[in-house]
């Protein structure tokens, strides 16, 4: 994946609309039509990653304000590590789950809710 999709999707609609201008300036209908018919879905994607990036940077802007200082010997993890964490924790509860549902360590595969008649 692209690591700046805004960078790319901007060269791409900008590439198309000065090339749509310079083929409908001259006798050039193929491209004119070609590049007439990808502008719209281009400026399109192009709204929607500047939408993205605003709302990544506002995201970015209040998760700053919120984190605490640093003090006491203290170290603030980054976002990949707080996100490795949070996985992690994740992760572990999920298996916990799984085991719980599937009776791991019932004995001969009876659930332990039934009673014995």
């Amino acid at each position: 994946m692209y690591r700046r999709p805004l960078v790319f999707v901007t060269g791409l609609t900008l590439g198309d609309y000065l090339l749509w201008g310079w083929a409908s300036g001259g006798s050039h209908g193929a491209l004119v039509l070609i590049s007439g018919l990808t502008l719209p879905p281009l400026a399109v994607a192009w709204l929607w990653a500047c939408a993205c990036a605003c709302a990544r940077l506002l995201a970015r802007a209040t998760e700053r304000r919120e984190r605490p200082r640093a003090g006491a010997g203290r170290a603030v993890l980054g976002g990949r590590a707080r996100m490795r964490r949070a996985r992690a924790r994740a992760g572990a509860a999920t298996r916990v789950q799984l085991e719980e549902r599937s009776g791991a360590g019932a004995p001969s595969g009876r659930s332990p809710r039934k009673l014995a008649a």
